[in-house]
This record gives C-alpha cells, structure tokens and sequence, in this order.
C-alpha cells in the first residue's frame, strides 16, 4: 500500500527541483538579462513541472531512498 503523505511529498520535490532546473536552463538560453522572455520561462517550468508529476505516477525511487520517516 502507498503512503500517499510520503509520496506527494517527494513528487512536489522533485516537481519543485524540475521547475527550478527547467527555468534555469531557459533563462541561459538568453545572451542578456534583459533578453530573458519570462513568459516563457514560466511557461516551460511549469509546462515541466506538470509532467515531472505526471511521471512520478509511474513510481518514485525517492520514495523508498530519500523520504523515509
């Protein structure tokens, strides 16, 4: 049986950790600061974030190595 606590708690990790790599890497596509389109970036995070939930349906490994209590 799941933990659902345990799991939605390492998928919002590792969602939060997608969302922060994508937008970094979206934000050193741009040569300038000012050349950043934010609309974008926020989009593409976001956009990632969701599918990183949606894979971790499939299974977390997190789950069992990192959020044990």
């Amino acid at each position: 049986m799941r933990n659902w606590k345990k799991w939605i708690r390492c998928a919002a990790v590792r969602s939060i950790k997608t969302f922060c790599q994508t937008a970094v890497a979206s934000i050193g596509t741009s040569a300038l600061l000012g050349d950043v389109n934010w609309i974008a970036v926020a989009s593409a995070s976001a956009l990632a974030a969701i599918l990183s939930i949606l894979t971790s349906i499939a299974g977390l490994p997190e789950e069992k190595e990192i959020c044990n209590e």
